[in-house]
Formats: structure tokens, sequence, C-alpha cells
């Protein structure tokens, strides 16, 4: 059904603003969409594979037929319209008509875009890998009957035991059960002592979940595994330093918390005048370990701007504040053992001897500190396994270097390449689709995953009009599939920052699909710049709200302190906390006329609607002064600038300041619930890409794939300037994203993003043409 009654007015789908289609959506949830027969209720649909439509529960012959003629009639009147307007050649003006979505006259971003499938996938040709190995003898015979099978190269891997090997294992190609086969044979097979070996993980998950799988493993005695040496770089090297120098590495000692860290930031920040609710102190220890895992101590820091010199200067301070409370972090485990090794030779030579044979889980990751650690450990055996993938190497911003890998041939003279391309995850389209995007990676090894399957169902894109409607179609999808017997835990949605994931939790927080959000940080609507301006909008309806004068006071560049001073203004002055705004005391001329005409523009605020309020604020009331100020709040990944953008999009949904207000109030208080439950493993699961590296689940779901999502803005503003390193790792972002999926894998591009019209992503035109053939020889992929 396309049409309907939405207060008082009729709604004709066909003829109806493309960027009007939500709020109609969120009205017939508030059931204010009517049948224009019956007035019963109707459900608005917004899904992937089809046009919106409104759907009638209890749809009758006549509701029917008189939907029909009325769609007729519009129809026929659309089309007398436009010939009116082809025919009419006299020189007066008129008035844009609106088209049906099938006009081709219509602007693209305002049309129903049917969703397309990849096109650019070679001809599948099976390949029985198992059963056609040559070699099936043995121990590896042994472990297939156990249901532990392994292909020729994983083979080959596994009984590469001396010297260095470097294991280049694609997304899917079992490479947990590689470093767990070989750990395995070494110990059952031959005979070399758990003491001897150390396996090294990058989380704690994965080194438990190492030790569970290898007691499977035959010939393996648990006492054995016992004294394996299993582990992150962390509890490994913490171990150490707590057995040469436990008072000075006493665990009472460490700065475990975030809050406690970031206080010390903010005591020495009040040196310098930073505001605290102002300076993004959260960003500030993140630039901090960056530079302490690149080994560069607060002298060596050479700032490359403002952001940056405030930076250093609380790193200093940092050091100097945790050095005279004996305190340490967990950096400092890692620089700790740096230098106990190296200030002790004797000490390191029997670790060498101690540990003679070392494997490294996820080497992409691997950051300076930590090259430097194991260099050392193995500097006379050079019996070095490691085991990773280039293509997954997405943790630059925690100090990662797919470098490390990528020269580790050149570090390591005769290392054995073994390289892990079958593919038993993902399906043939799937895994084609990634290799499309990857392989346009100039830095990079050059491999081609192969899958082990091929079903007709290649990745889908599909064409929302912007953010809420990407939200939208996706629940609808998810919830049709479910209803079909699909579980919830099949599926994830992913995303590339927390924040444009606002309008998908918000969706499913109002939907009945179990879900459970993996995130960091605040709700959107507790970041600064959003905060801020709520703080206007709270103030427009009730200028005595202390909480928001006090969030606002920053945007007004006024220190917090002044808070004080409007409080006792306004009890002096008998008036509200905004008409004492004028009257604070001790402030420079300029300021105070400033400030003067702002009790007006408050009361002006509470006439419009939530969008024209938030533009008003920026325009009118200095809010675009204060962001320009702050730059990019120290944060080159979310600007303040982008979160307003993201905040106009959510309030366009609302009719009035009071229930925006609300809205956020509600999606505040949920997104606090839903940081406390945890676990849920029954639920669809949200989370950021960087998040589901390392899981899979059938059906995968990518958000916001255009220019300035994904890749962000941050990687096209370097490759503009000339560094193509962020843009390199953001497709590389995309590849872990795809690789995930074991089915079906789809992806939005959505025509609008932030209010403005958006362009496809650089990554889906990548996934529509065929890779280059790059593959390595068999004499390259196993040598």
């Amino acid at each position: 059904m396309q049409v309907a009654y939405y207060q008082d007015k009729l709604i004709h789908l066909p003829t109806c603003e493309r960027d009007k289609w939500q709020q109609l959506y969120m009205a017939s949830m508030r059931q204010e969409v009517t049948c224009i027969h019956c007035h019963t209720p109707l459900r608005m649909e917004i899904g992937i594979h089809a046009p919106a439509q409104f759907s009638h529960s209890q749809m009758t012959q006549e509701c029917q037929t008189v939907a029909s003629l009325m769609e007729s009639k519009l129809q026929i009147k659309e089309q007398a319209d436009e010939n009116q307007n082809h025919s009419n050649n006299d020189s007066s003006i008129h008035l844009p008509k609106r088209r049906a979505i099938s006009d081709s006259s219509v602007s693209e971003d305002r049309i129903w875009k049917e969703p397309e499938t990849i096109k650019a996938i070679p001809t599948f040709h099976d390949k029985q890998t198992h059963e056609n190995s040559k070699d099936l003898s043995g121990y590896r015979l042994t472990l297939k009957e156990k249901g532990i099978y392994l292909d020729d190269n994983q083979w080959s891997a596994v009984t590469t035991t001396e010297g260095p090997l470097l294991i280049l294992a694609g997304a899917g190609s079992g490479k947990t059960r590689v470093l767990t086969t070989r750990t395995a044979y070494m110990l059952s097979e031959l005979d070399y002592s758990p003491k001897e070996m150390i396996l090294v993980t990058f989380t704690a998950k994965a080194a438990k979940e190492m030790k569970d799988r290898m007691r499977i493993y035959p010939g393996l005695d648990p006492a054995i595994l016992q004294q394996l040496v299993v582990g992150t770089f962390h509890s490994i090297f913490y171990k150490m330093l707590l057995h040469h120098e436990p008072e000075r590495w006493d665990a009472a000692n460490l700065l475990k918390l975030e809050w406690q860290r970031q206080a010390m930031l903010k005591e020495a920040g009040r040196e310098i005048d930073l505001d605290e609710k102002d300076f993004a102190f959260d960003q500030a220890l993140t630039q901090i370990s960056w530079w302490k895992n690149h080994l560069l101590s607060p002298e060596q820091v050479k700032a490359k701007d403002i952001w940056e010199e405030r930076v250093s200067y609380l790193y200093k301070r940092y050091e100097q504040m945790r050095q005279a409370k004996r305190l340490f972090d967990f950096d400092d485990m890692l620089l700790g053992t740096h230098r106990l090794l190296s200030e002790n030779p004797r000490l390191l030579k029997r670790y060498q001897q101690r540990f003679s044979y070392v494997s490294v889980d996820e080497f992409q990751d691997i950051n300076k500190v930590q090259v430097e650690l194991i260099t050392m450990l193995t500097e006379p055996t050079k019996n070095l396994c490691v085991v990773g993938d280039d293509d997954q190497s997405i943790y630059a911003f925690r100090g990662s270097d797919p470098s490390y890998i990528l020269s580790f041939k050149e570090r390591y003279k005769n290392t054995k390449v073994v390289v892990l391309d079958e593919n038993y995850r993902s399906n043939h389209e799937i895994t084609s689709s990634a290799n499309n995007v990857i392989t346009t990676n100039r830095t990079r090894f050059q491999k081609t995953l192969r899958a082990q399957t091929s079903i007709d169902q290649a990745p889908l894109l599909f064409y929302p009009y912007d953010e809420e409607e990407e939200a939208t179609m996706i629940v609808t999808d998810v919830k049709k599939q479910l209803e079909n017997g699909a579980y919830p835990r099949e599926f994830a949605v992913l995303f590339r920052t927390n924040s444009s994931a606002r309008a998908l939790l918000e969706r499913f927080i109002s939907s009945s699909i179990p879900f459970q959000l993996d995130a960091d940080g605040e709700s959107f609507y507790r970041r600064k710049s959003v905060r801020k301006i709520l703080a206007y909008l709270r103030l427009a309806m009730n200028p005595d709200d202390s909480q928001a004068m006090s969030d606002l006071v920053g945007a007004l560049f006024l220190k917090q302190h002044v808070i004080q001073d409007i409080k006792a203004t306004s009890i002096m002055e008998d008036c509200t906390l905004v008409e004492a705004l004028p009257h604070i005391p001790g402030l420079q001329a300029f300021q105070t006329k400033k400030l003067a005409s702002l009790p007006e523009k408050f009361n002006q605020l509470k006439t419009m609607s939530p969008v024209e309020a938030i533009s008003f604020i920026e325009s009118s009331m200095g809010f675009n002064d204060y962001v320009k100020k702050q730059g990019n709040e120290g944060n080159k990944m979310e600007r303040g600038s982008d979160d307003v953008r993201d905040l106009k999009v959510a309030a366009n949904l609302h009719t009035s300041i009071h229930a925006f207000l609300e809205h956020t109030e509600h999606m505040v208080a949920k997104y606090d619930e839903l940081r406390k439950q945890r676990g849920n493993i029954e639920a669809v699961q949200l989370m950021t890409i960087h998040r589901a590296k390392g899981l899979e689940f059938k059906h995968v779901y990518i958000i916001g794939a255009a220019e300035g999502g994904l890749p962000h803005d941050y990687a096209l503003d370097a490759w503009r300037e000339g560094d193509d390193k962020p843009l390199e790792e953001e497709r590389r972002l995309m590849y872990v994203a795809m690789t995930r999926a074991e089915e079906s894998l789809k992806v939005s591009t959505p025509m609008m993003r932030r209010g403005k019209k958006a362009f496809r992503s650089r990554f889906v035109r990548e996934m529509q043409r065929f890779a280059p053939k790059q593959q390595l020889s068999q004499s390259e992929r196993s040598r």
C-alpha cells in the first residue's frame, strides 16, 4: 500500500520527499499513520529489498480497492502535471513539481535505489584440500582421526621448527589451529621441553583458547601443558620484572584504571590552564602510550602542533608524578623489561637460553618495544616463529606497525615463509569480494585468499537515504530473517567508529530484537560538543538548569569556577542563571557585551524546531567560534563539528525541543544500561570493526561505506597531503570487516551523510572490479 493519512494529510509515498520517510516510519510506530478507508493504524516498512510501503494488519477488500483507486488517481495526476510542464513553452516562472520515485529526472539521492550484488567474482574452482593432500601418514593421520585437518601449507608450517619462520595467515585460514598444532607437534612428537618454549599472544582470551585447544591433542600430558609459557606480552614480561625486582614492581603500585591516569593528567593540565571539560585527556593518554611504545621519552618527543605540545607537557609531568610515587602503568611493564634486559647482559643470556623457541601470534599488530624485546630474546638461536597477516594490521593508533611483518625476511635471513591462503570461514563470493578490495593496497605481501565453498549469494550493496534509514533497513532485514528461523547470535553489524552507530543503536533499542553493544566510551549525547549544544537547549527550556550551565560555560569561553559567580549573581539579582550571565563580575568589557545578548537569544530558541535551534546556536550564539577554537578537540578521528552535524540528523526526527531532549535523556540511560549488560551470547552483536577482529558471524552488515565514513575523513586528509598509510589501513579495516562474514554480507552505502550528499566509498567501487592476479607461486607460498 502506497497511500495513507498522516496529520490529516494524504501521503503518497512515490511523491513523498525521501527525507520524510523516516519521520513517517517513526509516526507509524506511534500509530499516527492510518488507512485512508478504515482509519486503522498502518505500519510503514522500510527494508533493503523493496521500496517503502504501508502494511495493513486488518486489510479488507474495500481498503485495498480504495487504496488502489487513490494510487491510480494520483499517478494520473502526476503524469498530467508532468505533461503540462513539458508542453508549456511560455516564459513564465513555474514552481518545481515533486516527482514519483520512478522518475529519472529526480535527484538520485531522493529516489529509492535497487540493491545490487557484487558481480566481479571469478569462477569458483572446487578444491578438495584435505583429500588431495599427498602426505597423510604418521602424526598428521593421527590428527585427522581426531578431527584435526591440516592442508599441505598448514602441515608445512607445523613441521618447520628450527630457524626463523614467517606464517602469513590470511583471514579464516586456521592460524590458531596451526600455531597450537605446531606447539603440540614439538612437544609430543619431537620431545621438546615445554620449559624452553614461549608462546606470545595479544590477548588473555587468545592465550586461554590456545591452552584449551591443546588439551585435545594426542600425546600431550596435562602436566606438560602446565609448564608451557603461554600469555600476553604484558603478562609474560611482567612476571620477569616481578621475579627480579619485586619491590619496584609490586602490583599494588600499578595504575590499572584509566581514571587514575587521567586524574594525574588533569592535575598536570591545571598547571597550563587546560579546562577539564574541554580537553580530550583520554586522547592524550592514547598519545602518551604511543610515544612510550615507540621508546620515546618526554625529552625525545618532537611535537608537531599545539595539541602535541600540550600533551608532551602532560607526558613529562605524568612521568615525574608517577616516578615520585613509585607507580607504573601497563606500558611501563614492557619498557621496564627492555631496560632490565638491556642493562643486564648476563640475565639476558639466561633468558635466551631458557626460551630457545619463541612463537608470536598476531605479529602484524606488534609495536617497537615488543619487536625489540622479541629480537633480544631470539638473538642467538633465531628460532622465532611469527604468525600474522599484514592485510589485517589495523591498530596503528596503538603503535602497531605492519612494516615489522613486511620486513621480517630482511631482519631474519634464511626465513622460511609459509602462506596460509585457504579460507575456511567465508564462502567464495565473500572471499573474492574481499580480495578485490585488499589487492589495491601497494604495501603488502602479494597473496590471494581461496575459499572452500561457494553459494549462489554474492555480497549485497544497498542504498539507504541516510544514517537513520540505514538503521531502519537493517533492523527490518534482521527481524525478517529471525522470523524465518535465524538466531540473533548469527548476526553482527559493524561500524567504523562508535559515534557512527548512534542511529543504529537507537533503532535496535526501539525494536524487540535482542542485541548487545560492544563499545567503549560514553553515549553520543555525552560527547563534548553534543553535550554543550544540548546544554543550550536545556537552558532554553529551563533557564535555571545548573547542570546545563556547568556544561555550557566552556562554550562561552568562561572557566568552570565562574559557575559560583553565576549562581551568586542569580541570587543577588533575583534572576535566572541565564539572566545572570551579563552581570558576572570581573569580566572584560567585550565578554560582558557578548553575554548581554544571550538571554534574549535563549528566549528565541524556545519557539524553534530542534534543527533550527541547533543552527541558531551555531551561527548566532557563538558556538561556531568555540568549535573553531577547539579545532578537532585533540581527536583527529571525531571532530566537534562532525558531532554537531550528526546531532542535527538526530534532531530532524523531532518536532519540538522538549521531545528531542526527552529522547536524548532516554537514550543516555539506555546506553548506560547496555554498558552493564555484557556476555549476552544469544543477541545480535553491534560493534566496531576493531572489536570484531578475530570473530566470525554467519551474517554481517557493514554500515557507512561512504567517503569520509569508511574510509575515514582523517585518512583522506592524510592521503591528500601525500601520506597513503592511513588510507591503506582503512582498506585493511574494510577487508577485516568483510572477512568476518561466513554466509552473507550486506554493505550499506548511504546517499546522505551528516546532512550532506555522500559519495560511494572507494572500497565499494573496488569490490565491484576484479582483483589483479598477484598470487604467490607454490614455491613462494611454502619456501
